[in-house]
């Protein structure tokens, strides 16, 4: 399994899923962007000020892994998309990707509505059709955090509702991401850490 290709911690600290052999496509086809993945990952904690912090308009979450990739190359990224049939364009705009770099897209979805991972998946599979990215990657969060969040008093933020691993395999085992390889890590309590 391409799994096999992380490292221990990653593979102790997050729950991993991949679709059509993702990893092996990202280490061997694009091995500066699978080091600054490896790296976020093995640097990321889930602290608790986190997520006792107040929502605003992005989590102390996003931010972090933002900033981390961006120190390192990766931007968000928009695709202006058209397609003539006919002499006739069509446009298909997509959502912008949270992280791009070299045909990689990556999204995180801390606490969103679970029709986010929908977006996302069909904007990965659109993006694979034309030929745009190579590889798409969804940083969310594990069902098991819910005692975290509950023992914090944070429960009722972060319901079964919102973004969650068990909300995003059936798509994709569905089919809603196409033909694009794609890889997930969902963040476990082995991340936490009490810093406040």
């Amino acid at each position: 399994m391409g799994i096999d290709l992380l490292s221990g911690f990653i593979r102790s600290h997050y729950e991993i899923y991949e679709w059509k052999h993702a990893s092996s496509i990202l280490k061997n086809d694009f091995p500066d962007e699978w080091k600054n993945l490896i790296s976020l990952l093995e640097n990321f904690r889930l602290e608790k000020s986190s997520i006792v912090k107040p929502g605003g308009r992005k989590s102390p979450i996003s931010e972090f892994i933002d900033s981390f990739l961006y120190k390192r190359g990766w931007i968000e990224k928009s695709f202006d998309i058209k397609i003539e049939i006919d002499h006739e364009i069509k446009e298909s705009p997509t959502h912008r990707i949270d992280c791009y770099k070299n045909r990689i897209a990556l999204e995180i979805e801390w606490n969103n509505k679970d029709p986010f991972f929908d977006r996302d998946l069909n904007n990965f599979r659109l993006l694979f059709d034309m030929r745009a990215i190579s590889v798409g990657i969804i940083i969310t969060r594990c069902d098991n955090l819910q005692e975290i969040f509950d023992e914090l008093g944070r429960g009722a933020s972060y319901g079964a509702s919102t973004t969650h691993m068990s909300k995003l395999l059936p798509r994709i085992n569905g089919g809603s991401g196409g033909g694009c390889p794609i890889l997930v890590f969902g963040i476990t309590k082995k991340l936490y850490v009490e810093n406040v």
